[in-house]
């Protein structure tokens, strides 16, 4: 049954796009489309991700007559975020499915929906995308993208071999940071932590080793990567939401017909976002067995918590006309408080 879980949780944490004009093999589904778009993943078979591209796959067939398609390819082979970045760059690939690292490194100005300590529940971030769709995706456009579907990362603790309540606590956690985060590392630079800088592959050994004790994920994410096995303690309140998005390149959109094109959009839209209310299922179960395994929940007095959203604002601000435009950020944190507090996690 653990096994199992963390199988499907894989998915929901990394995955890798490709789209392609160039027929390829033919498909589980029958004879190759007109237009091919190959799809590189680090899910494995069996998953949820893989479970609902392949839906994709079928209702875009189905739908299109044929005309438009998806050749899938599983376990990472493709490479990771960066690998895949430098491939479309190339022309050798031509989109991905990206955490908001990624996304940011394509358009800037979408780190805004990681501020930290900016969201608390998922009906405040349903909100934003509803009504700043158009100029999220906007960004993503003039970044050189389309938007297939955006889909959740999740909600953000810090996990850790010593509890971390307070500042001071934090200040002592030789905490991992992702290697050119901008975003991370200015948090962690108004905490006053001097973070190791890691690419994600590099974390666990490192936790093995000891060159960090900290990081910083979603409970899903924390499962599928093994870190939650080296670590005793995770702070309950999370210190932002994480986003993500499936996009490929203008270039390789505008190859499919111009009659297929909304289709195309609606069902992965449809699809990405049956897949995110899953994931947010997902990610509270994993939160369940962490703390089944043993890693012990610790909480955040009001008085602490209110200093790092502190550190929170001045970062959000800082950042403005750096990542994200000030009015932007306006945007969102009206639309944010429209939607109201409470909610689920």
């Amino acid at each position: 049954m653990r096994f199992r879980f963390i199988q499907r949780a894989i998915p929901a944490v990394f995955f890798t796009v490709a789209a392609s004009r160039t027929p390829h093999p033919v498909a589980a589904q029958g004879t190759t489309p007109q237009v091919q778009l190959k799809i590189a993943t680090v899910a494995p078979e069996n998953t949820s991700w893989m479970k609902t591209m392949r839906e994709i796959d079928t209702a875009i067939r189905k739908e299109t007559g044929n005309a438009v398609g998806f050749k899938i390819y599983p376990n990472g082979v493709q490479g990771d975020e960066p690998v895949v970045l430098r491939k479309i760059r190339s022309g050798q690939l031509h989109g991905g499915g990206f955490t908001g690292r990624g996304l940011g490194v394509i358009a800037p100005a979408l780190r805004v929906m990681e501020v930290p300590f900016l969201f608390e529940n998922y009906a405040q971030v349903d909100r934003v995308r509803e009504k700043l769709n158009a100029q999220l995706e906007g960004a993503a456009h003039e970044g050189g993208f389309t938007v297939l579907g955006w889909v959740d990362v999740g909600f953000i603790h810090l996990f850790s071999r010593q509890p971390v309540a307070t500042q001071a606590d934090l200040k002592s956690v030789k905490m991992w940071v992702w290697e050119g985060d901008p975003l991370a590392e200015a948090f962690f630079k108004a905490v006053g932590v001097v973070p190791v800088p890691l690419q994600v592959t590099d974390v666990l050994t490192s936790l093995q080793t000891r060159l960090v004790d900290g990081v910083y994920a979603s409970p899903l994410a924390c499962i599928a990567l093994q870190w939650f096995t080296r670590v005793s303690h995770y702070t309950d309140t999370p210190v932002t939401y994480a986003t993500g998005g499936v996009v490929v390149a203008n270039a390789a959109f505008e190859t499919i017909p111009a009659a297929h094109r909304d289709t195309v959009l609606r069902i992965c839209h449809e699809k990405l976002r049956e897949l995110t209310i899953r994931s947010r299922k997902e990610d509270a179960e994993s939160l369940q067995l962490i703390e089944k395994s043993g890693v012990k929940r610790v909480t955040v007095a009001p008085a602490e918590l209110a200093r790092f959203e502190t550190f929170g604002q001045s970062v959000s601000k800082d950042m403005a006309g750096k990542l994200y435009p000030q009015a932007l950020l306006n945007a969102v944190i009206a639309a944010k408080v429209d939607a109201g507090a409470g909610g689920t996690k």
